[in-house]
């Protein structure tokens, strides 16, 4: 039987091997080097900080009885030969049989009995942080269930661009809504005791020139550094406060550094900033160096081996060509690596193994096989095909029919209703099964049939997927057996297409855009989609559809904007939805939608331009380089915000969605802390002045003026392609409190708030002068000294070409070194995440059917439209509403939310001035509008 015997490596010469893996020229290329990384050493032991305490305890007694050789051999991948996609080695004689490693983040990839979940964006789509800690928790007990140790998501990169391959895989292009969609996704996965492995990390936004070892071309991000912390940093903080195990970094480089060797990324910000007590394991074979990431804060490396191929060895025995294993031994032994940074890397993945309670004699030892779904490999048998879906089927549907996006509603088109119908037309392949089966294609690489997630690594086998027209099928002829329904599966028929068409009520043209992982290429799209337009000419089905039948509904199965400019407005298009990637319960998912068993909730977590050039950045198709620039020149305003500051209108804004009926809101306040549900109630209820503001603060030095507007005019919920109404919450679970539907909801206006207090206190006072400041990191100018450096490990130790940093120079200096800070808790300074203010509000369902309604809260900072956005969502609740019900919404501000981080001193602040306060049903629909008032720190 095949077992994870000790890892034994030839030593590997580094020495040899570094000019040819390493890409970074000697020097930044010309009108670059203001963004080489500096240099951040030593990396940060694990500190066993918070709730982490007894786990880096046990992990430290545990690491302390193992020799150099196992401690090795648990940092360390052991290429193909486990069952796992990676695997580590074992400790033989302690019985540890090391760590399994498996994809992907929506199911457990490459095995059977295993569920197939809406993807990441779809969660997203939800806007329901419930939903998505519910998501989460089902994943990590299927990852459980076949015995995972790490589960390897969720993926939460930002979508920079809206062509990026994987984008599918994340949460969309805001870092606030990515950044809660992450942090709960693990909560709930870690909840079932499998470790969660946030990725990539960072600037992994395009698959065009993303890397890997073999790889001749590896693009870097440059990235400066408000962009960093205030935007693509945000998510992994979040999911570091919510005490994710581990992280993943990436292929590409950041600033001239690849990222698994970058110490300003993995030793400065993510290890001494936010304050990470878990484990940095690399993607796979993104390792470029054996001495540089170990010193720069990697602790695994995975699968192990040098390449998939690589340019030395074209075909390497992946079981003794690795960056580590014996020759991070030979390092340790010549003074290049201290034997501390190699304990603290074991101790770091074993503090993540103890503190989920995967030493427990419960916990399932790995029961798959992910090269073969085969009982038996090789005579051995690998596989024992454990059944893990439980009911998660009904979560799969539900979270899929919430995640559908009403995008245009006109003439009653939807809810459909059979009894008012008797012949259905269901054209376009997108409606039907793949031929070849829903696995037909290896890790999904094909667009056949319905599309129910992307390609590559983050996929994972279907147990069954339910297509629309099965479902839709089975609904109508349940309901009336005598109602036609009639499919027509091919994309280009048009004469047939429009035969069917011309003699049915209601016409269903499906429609998709599919994208994935770059080692994949599908239709001409190598990860990255091409363009944003439909697949198998979409554009020309739906006008063909449209020509021929009045009451034409569009469904689109599409991993992210998609440009709709070609039919949107085609007077017999008279519904669309977007139903993205709803896993396996597509099509039932779908009928709920349609025939308004569910009031659709869904809205978009990015912006549908009108056309591609409206866009702030674009996938970096082609370029000469070795290593191509790919600067990020748009800085904080990526999405809506970019439309936001040029004044671009966009056909469908970030937030939208429609509802099948509408919504209400009234009553914006804005509370000093944390409100009760009855103070928030009473004054919702109290006239609008002065008094009443002051009075429901509970605080009567607080110094309120009334110079704002609302609006309670109900939500445009069909009829129109205009947005939906939506109010949002905080990073905190929003509180609901149920009042009368004819309760006196007093318009409050404008209320501006002043504050003072220090050092995190906030206190009200008649004489406002707030003053916060809070510690990120050292001045970037700091100069480095010797007790930065490992007391063993000069650069002096290191071998000639292996450096620590990738971007020396003969003609310029290298970057200077910067001593790292101490920090106090994971995810950053526990003050940061100290609610400071709660904004409450009214919402009122004044349609005639129950539904959801999705809040949004949007900020705009002192400096909007300037140094920062001219808004940024900092708050959302979804909300359940029968006819009539009101609701208020408690959204709770932390002191994170209102703060920017400043350059020169390295910290979050404060800034000095009057926020608005903004909340509606979508990043353009605003209904009601307030203020508060902060003074900078000193």
């Amino acid at each position: 039987m095949r077992v994870l015997a000790a890892l034994v490596v030839a030593a590997a010469s580094l020495v040899a091997r570094a000019d040819v893996i390493t890409r970074i020229p000697d020097a930044a290329p010309p009108g670059f080097e203001e963004w080489e990384s500096p240099i951040v050493l030593p990396a940060k032991p694990v500190a066993g900080d918070a709730d982490w305490h007894s786990a880096v305890a046990r992990a430290r007694s545990f690491v302390n009885g193992l020799s150099l050789e196992e401690k090795v051999n648990l940092t360390t991948g052991v290429g193909t030969n486990g069952r796992c996609v990676g695997n580590t080695g074992e400790i033989t004689r302690l019985g540890f049989a090391g760590f399994c490693l498996q994809d992907s983040p929506l199911g457990v990839r490459d095995t059977d009995f295993a569920s197939a979940f809406p993807a990441a964006i779809n969660v997203a789509t939800t806007w329901d942080q419930d939903l998505i800690y519910k998501r989460g928790q089902a994943m990590g007990a299927e990852h459980r269930g076949k015995g995972v140790n790490v589960a390897l998501g969720p993926m939460t990169n930002m979508g920079r661009v809206a062509a990026g391959g994987r984008n599918w895989e994340g949460f969309g292009a805001d870092p606030y809504l990515s950044g809660v969609s992450t942090a709960q996704t693990v909560l709930g996965m870690q909840s079932t005791g499998v470790i969660a492995c946030v990725k990539h990390y960072i600037g992994n936004e395009q698959e065009h020139f993303r890397g890997g070892s073999e790889a001749s071309q590896v693009y870097s991000s440059n990235i400066d550094d408000k962009t960093m912390h205030e935007l693509y940093s945000w998510p992994f903080a979040e999911a570091v406060k919510a005490g994710v195990g581990s992280v993943m970094c990436s292929y590409n480089y950041v600033n001239q550094t690849q990222t698994c060797q970058n110490s300003k990324l993995l030793n400065g910000i993510l290890k001494e900033e936010l304050d990470f007590q878990g484990f940095v394991l690399s993607d796979w074979a993104a390792m470029i160096n054996g001495v540089q990431t170990a010193l720069a804060g990697a602790d695994m490396n995975m699968p192990g081996f040098f390449a998939y191929g690589d340019p030395v060895e074209p075909n390497p025995d992946n079981t003794t060509s690795s960056w580590w294993g014996s020759a991070l031994i030979e390092s340790v032994k010549n003074g290049s690596v201290p034997e501390a940074r190699v304990d603290d890397m074991v101790t770091r993945s074993m503090a993540a193994f103890y503190k989920l309670n995967q030493d427990s004699p419960s916990y399932p030892k790995v029961n798959f096989d992910y090269n073969t779904e085969d009982t038996f490999l090789d005579g051995v048998k690998v596989n024992e095909h454990v059944n893990v879906q439980a009911d998660h089927y009904k979560l799969i549907r539900e979270i899929g029919a919430a995640s559908s996006v009403l995008l245009k509603n006109t003439k009653n088109a939807l809810p459909l209703s059979v009894n008012k119908i008797k012949r259905i037309a269901i054209v376009g392949s997108d409606a039907g099964p793949n031929p070849d089966g829903p696995n037909g294609c290896g890790d999904r690489g094909c667009d056949q049939g319905t599309l129910a997630m992307g390609w590559g690594s983050g996929t994972a086998n279907f147990p069954y997927l339910i297509d629309p027209l099965s479902a839709i099928t089975n609904f109508v002829h349940n309901a009336d057996p005598t109602t036609v329904v009639e499919g027509v599966l091919s994309d280009f028929n048009y004469g047939q297409i429009q035969s069917v068409a011309s003699h049915a009520d209601t016409c269903l043209a499906f429609v998709n855009a599919d994208s994935g992982e770059g080692y994949i290429t599908v239709d001409g799209n190598a990860g990255d989609r091409k363009n944003l337009t439909l697949w198998h000419g979409g554009e020309a089905l739906i006008n063909a559809t449209a020509s021929a039948c009045a009451n034409t509904v569009v469904v689109m199965h599409a991993v992210g904007p998609v440009l709709v400019e070609a039919w949107i407005e085609h007077p017999n298009v008279t519904a669309v939805v977007q139903a993205g990637l709803p896993g396996q319960e597509s099509g039932n998912a779908l009928v709920d939608v349609l025939f308004g068993g569910v009031s659709p909730s869904g809205r978009l977590p990015y912006t549908v331009a009108k056309q591609i050039g409206d866009y702030p950045a674009q996938v970096l198709y082609t370029s000469g380089d070795k290593v191509p620039q790919i600067t990020y020149e748009e800085g904080l305003d990526i999405d809506y915000r970019h439309f936001d500051a040029n004044n671009i209108t966009p056909r469908f804004e970030f937030g939208f969605g429609l509802s099948y009926t509408s919504f209400a809101y009234n009553g914006l306040n804005v509370h000093p802390g944390t409100v009760s549900k009855a103070r928030a109630v009473r004054h919702v209820r109290r006239s609008h002045s002065a008094r009443a503001a002051s009075d429901a603060l509970g605080s009567p030095d607080v110094s309120s003026v009334v110079s704002g507007s609302e609006s309670s005019a109900a939500v445009p919920s069909s009829g129109t392609s205009a947005p939906s109404t939506h109010a949002s919450a905080s990073h905190a679970t929003s509180v609901l409190t149920s009042a009368s539907a004819s309760a006196s909801l007093a318009p409050s206006a404008s209320t501006t708030i002043t504050f003072s207090g220090t050092n995190g206190t906030l206190a009200p006072t008649s004489s406002a002068s707030a003053s916060f400041s809070f510690s990120g990191s050292t001045n970037a100018s700091a100069t480095a000294t010797a007790s930065a450096l490992p007391s063993n490990a000069t650069t002096t130790a290191l071998p000639s070409n292996a450096n620590t940093t990738t971007t020396p120079t003969t003609t310029q200096s290298a970057p200077p070194v910067i001593s790292s800070p101490a920090q106090t808790s994971p995810g950053g300074p526990a003050a940061l995440f100290d609610t400071v203010w709660t904004v409450t509000f009214g919402v009122t369902n004044t349609g005639r059917v129950a539904g959801h309604e999705v809040s949004q809260l949007y900020l705009g900072f002192p400096d909007a439209g300037k140094s920062e956005p001219v808004r940024v969502l900092r708050g959302f609740a979804r909300t359940y509403l029968k006819p009539g019900q009101t609701e208020i919404v408690h959204l709770k501000l932390r002191r994170k939310d209102v703060s920017v981080w400043d350059v020169v001193k390295q910290k979050w602040v404060v800034p000095g001035g009057a926020f608005k306060v903004e909340v509606g049903s979508s990043s353009r629909q605003i209904h009601l509008t307030g203020t508060f008032v902060a003074s900078s720190a000193a």
